[in-house]
């Protein structure tokens, strides 16, 4: 059994009393599936035979002895009542019992392939949902450094794509093993019991069917994989261009972008129509062998009727009916074998994801920190990002209540000691400790717990102010809302939106200005209101006059807390207890704003670099 197929099957044995009675109405199905031909028999005998021919078949009351032998009881005692009414009621109501009988074994047989699809559907979606909750759980929980590797589009393509191919494809499996053989199997015994002969002759022909049809789809998973990994590049081409569309705009790269859409596209075209092709060859070919056969049983069977009269008219043509039968489960067998093909491609992009390990776990016996009391120690720590060196013996103190500025040209490593703080990231080699616990020693959610972060994109989400803001605290009341709202100040401006708290402010907070985005980013960190705070560049991306505003409202916000603030613009952090100079992962130096100037090295350079209002 394929290894993706046995990780399907926890996720089915939830609904195992779906699988239990589509197998049922399955086998059932199956059953009436054959039965439905059989009863075509007495009919015609009551359509082609005279009405004493059918009184001479039988005299006595049949007796039911086993199963085997249950077609024969069943045809006799059919037989039995047909001369019973033909002798009472005349000839119509032998016609009338033999049409009621075909109809109800249609009408049995189409019940039970309804009830049979009632139980896969529900089996189908239940496992899709649990599937992609299970994988939405888990690209929720997996660290930042996962996704430095990955495109947002190649995991939107396996959430939504690969998981629906799942369901599409795997849960045929049980038509295969369950439903279309048990059909091909009691036509081929309503076959055997016809004429052996005839039955011997078919079987020559399925061998030589299977094997042309299994040709045709080799190498179909590996396209399959190819198929998906391309429509992952090209949602991510949609979702990059859409997310930069103003770059796009100004640089008049659409052509650039049309270009890569359209590669892209041109490979899924290709792609497509070779699976497409062969899937869809599948049916016909199946259907010609079939086809085929049948001509050489009207040939051989005719003979059988005609010449050597060894077998009745009617009993031919129920047979030919029972052998054209085979074809439609055969042909289904055949295009699920494909649809499996590509379900097990598609599986196993999705297992990769659910089967990834966490590269910043929490410990079995990690501790839960309450509260916050002494201060922050970052202890000689190295940090290395593919192979390059970004933070190298870095040490500095944080106590309680203090604020630490880092400063520094791009890529000296300040944003990175932001990103080691929270756990997006771990140290090669040295501690960060808070109140003197390792922080890999903590419970992970509540090392966050203890810490706001506001950074320099502005991540909001397209739905209402109320609601961007509680992600800070989800049981917060309104006026705990509009108390972090003023601190941010950012009432001045949500107070005069259409709905107020309930105007919904766009894809990534497109409705609202810059500073007016910050602000809010602002206030969700100050509803959370944590001990320790995380600013990153938090007003790098703005102009003159929303800096000063949003300045102000992250002094409001860092009174009576522990700062860590990242700044490119100096003006911001002439106040910080302490001032860190970063250089190429090192500290260069460090002092007060004044102590600083005084020394007139890397700091002073940087400070005379920029003009202060």
């Amino acid at each position: 059994m394929d290894q993706n197929l046995k990780k399907i099957i926890p996720y089915a044995i939830r609904y195992k009393s779906n699988i239990v009675w589509n197998v049922i109405f399955n086998i059932l199905y199956a059953l009436f599936s054959t039965l439905s031909f059989i009863t075509m028999f007495p009919l015609l005998e009551v359509l082609f035979k005279k009405g004493e021919d059918l009184e001479a078949k039988v005299t006595t009351k049949p007796v039911y002895t086993d199963i085997w032998n249950i077609v024969d009881y069943l045809k006799d005692s059919f037989y039995y009542n047909i001369s019973s009414l033909e002798k009472l009621n005349g000839p119509q109501y032998a016609l009338l019992l033999a049409v009621g009988l075909v109809i109800i074994t249609f009408l049995l047989k189409n019940l039970f392939n309804f009830l049979a699809s009632y139980h896969i559907l529900h089996l189908q979606n239940g496992v899709l949902r649990d599937l992609r909750s299970k994988m939405f759980d888990k690209i929720i929980s997996l660290p930042i450094p996962f996704y430095s590797k990955r495109s947002k589009g190649d995991i939107m393509a396996r959430m939504l794509g690969d998981i629906g191919e799942v369901k599409r494809s795997f849960f045929l499996i049980l038509e295969l093993v369950v439903r279309e053989p048990l059909t091909i199997l009691f036509a081929i015994i309503a076959m055997l019991k016809i004429s052996l002969e005839l039955t011997l002759f078919v079987f020559i022909f399925i061998p030589i069917s299977g094997f042309i049809i299994s040709r045709i789809g080799k190498n179909l998973k590996s396209k399959s994989t190819r198929l998906q990994q391309e429509s992952g590049k090209l949602i991510s081409i949609v979702e990059e261009s859409l997310t930069g569309l103003k770059v796009v705009k100004s640089y008049n790269a659409e052509s650039n972008f049309k270009q890569r859409f359209s590669k892209s596209i041109n490979k899924i075209l290709k792609l497509s129509n070779s699976i497409g092709n062969k899937n869809n060859l599948a049916s016909p070919m199946s259907e010609f062998m079939g086809i085929v056969t049948i001509a050489a049983l009207l040939w051989y069977g005719g003979n059988l009727v005609l010449v050597e009269k060894t077998l009745d008219g009617e009993l031919f043509l129920v047979y030919l009916m029972l052998a054209y039968n085979i074809l439609t489960p055969a042909k289904a067998i055949s295009k699920a074998s494909y649809s499996v093909k590509n379900g097990l491609a598609a599986a196993e992009r999705v297992f990769e994801i659910l089967e990834q390990e966490d590269s910043i776990p929490t410990k079995k016996d990690a501790m839960i920190k309450q509260g916050f009391t002494s201060g922050i120690s970052i202890k000689n720590i190295n940090f290395r990002y593919q192979e390059v060196d970004v933070l190298k013996h870095f040490s500095i103190e944080v106590p309680k209540g203090k604020t630490i500025a880092l400063v520094g040209q791009s890529g000296s490593g300040k944003s990175t000691i932001a990103n080691l703080l929270t756990r997006f990231y771990d140290v090669n080699e040295g501690r960060i400790e808070i109140d003197g616990i390792n922080i890999k020693d903590m419970e992970i959610h509540s090392l966050r717990d203890l810490m706001g972060l506001v950074t320099q994109d502005s991540i909001l989400f397209n739905d209402s102010v109320r609601n961007n803001i509680l992600i800070g605290k989800e049981d917060a009341s309104d006026e705990d809302i509009i108390e972090a709202l003023k601190i941010a100040n950012a009432w001045e401006f949500v107070k005069d939106l259409t709905n107020g708290l309930d105007t919904n402010i766009g894809d990534s907070g497109g409705n609202l200005s810059g500073g007016q985005k910050q602000r809010l980013s602002i206030a969700r960190a100050v509803l959370k209101n944590p001990p320790i705070m995380i600013l990153d560049e938090a007003t790098s991306a703005l102009d003159t006059e929303s800096e000063r505003i949003v300045q102000e409202a992250l002094e409001n916000m860092m009174k009576n807390r522990t700062s860590i603030v990242i700044a490119h613009r100096l003006s911001t952090i002439q106040n910080a207890d302490e001032i860190i100079v970063m250089q190429k992962g090192e500290i260069a130096e460090q002092g007060t704003h004044n102590e600083l100037i005084a020394k007139n090295g890397v700091y002073k350079k940087l400070v005379d670099m920029q003009s202060f209002e």
